[in-house]
């Protein structure tokens, strides 16, 4: 494998990754500051679901008719630009609307980044990849945080904010260096952009769906991982501070284990990649995931809280690497942008669905017990997914290549 593509790629991803870490972080506390309403924070975490609920419905169609190279330095010029405004808004409901627009060219910026990741790599290459770059991820959630409370020191949240707008556009030179991956380019201008077309692509993809089952419910399997985790992950800080009594300080320190977990996890995967099979991977990864939420949700200090941060991150990056590579290697790729986004529509609804349920659930109730049943709901799901992944006629669809 030739790497000078490939790292020129993941130090495009690990440059926006640090810059998107300070960027929320940063904006968290403007909006605080601004209002004094934890609401008014959470409005935040609605809005990106909301985004991709507004686009996955047709932008899958642009994604797999564009050059993917050239839609990826666009979005991240139109992020850079639209955060650069943030700090210069005083308006909360412009701030939001300029958030949503944000959101909107990252829910397209994801599928768009997955095709051109899959054209560049080759298919003996993309475990590797595929823990590398959760390692360069699980670098930005150590380093982002960091870098974000030295901008706080030496200037403001707004400075951080406009660092990550700095941070996109050196991602979009980076990515310019990059060469075209694409057998078609611009396929859109010669089709008149229009209802029928995005109808048809949905009937493609439910076509598919339909042949290809294992895929499909393999996908969907692990879009519900995505959803405990999100649900779960929004009761963490409250469980931690108000259930484990940690103060601040050290509930950012157990932040910091997790993402250790994941730089451990990401570092396992990229070194054996040559002896784990896909199998391997998503089946501890969706075993042991929730097992760790488990662990968190029984602890009463910092220890057990450690382990159980430790385990579910450190496992995380096994089912992350597994995953991607068998989506990478089953849906072709002249249909991934529409795959991701249309089915992504479901994982937006559920997200929403299940964040609000189980917070509404902590409000009423105590916010351990309804830790506990939603991690042991987890793993279920995750015993479920081993179910499916060990049905041996479905080896050829883990096969390395």
């Amino acid at each position: 494998m030739k790497w000078k593509n490939p790292l020129l790629l993941l130090v495009g991803i690990g440059i926006s990754n640090v810059g998107a870490w300070v960027y929320l972080i940063a904006l968290n506390l403007i909006i605080l500051d601004m209002t004094g309403s934890p609401l008014a924070v959470s409005i935040l975490y609605i809005l990106l679901p909301l985004a991709a609920l507004f686009t996955n419905v047709w932008s899958g169609t642009f994604i797999d008719r564009l050059n993917a190279r050239n839609l990826m330095i666009f979005l991240d010029f139109i992020r850079a630009l639209f955060i650069f405004t943030l700090p210069f808004l005083d308006s909360l409901f412009l701030i939001y609307f300029v958030v949503f627009i944000i959101n909107i060219a990252s829910s397209i910026f994801e599928p768009a980044s997955m095709v051109y990741m899959t054209k560049l790599i080759s298919k003996t290459d993309r475990q590797r990849f595929n823990a590398m770059r959760n390692f360069i991820h699980s670098c930005g959630f150590i380093l982002g945080p960091s870098i974000a409370g030295f901008l706080f020191i030496i200037g403001s949240p707004y400075l951080a904010i406009q660092m990550n707008s700095i941070a996109l556009f050196l991602s979009a030179i980076v990515l310019l260096l990059l060469p075209n991956a694409e057998i078609q380019k611009g396929r859109i201008l010669s089709e008149k952009m229009k209802l029928s077309l995005i109808y048809n692509d949905w009937k493609s993809i439910l076509k598919f769906s339909r042949t290809n089952m294992h895929v499909t419910l393999v996908y969907l399997l692990f879009s519900v991982m995505t959803v405990f985790m999100t649900a779960l992950d929004s009761l963490e800080a409250a469980f931690a501070t108000e259930v484990l009594s940690l103060s601040e300080s050290t509930y950012g320190f157990l932040v910091s284990i997790a993402g250790v977990g994941i730089i451990g996890g990401s570092l396992v995967n990229a070194v054996f990649a040559n002896h784990l099979k896909l199998t391997t991977l998503i089946g501890l990864g969706a075993f042991f995931t929730p097992i760790g939420y488990i662990i968190f949700a029984f602890s009463n200090d910092f220890i057990g809280a450690s382990i159980g941060f430790f385990t579910l991150t450190f496992f995380l990056s096994f089912a992350n690497t597994g995953f991607l590579t068998f989506y990478q290697n089953n849906v072709p790729v002249d249909i991934m942008g529409r795959f991701s986004s249309i089915l992504g529509i479901l994982e937006a609804c559920l997200i929403i669905v299940c964040t609000v349920t189980i917070g509404l659930s902590a409000e009423l109730f105590d916010i351990r017990p309804i830790y506990i049943i939603g991690s042991f709901a987890f793993l279920l799901l995750g015993l479920m997914i081993n179910f499916v992944i060990s049905d041996r006629s479905k080896r050829s669809y883990y096969e390395r290549g």
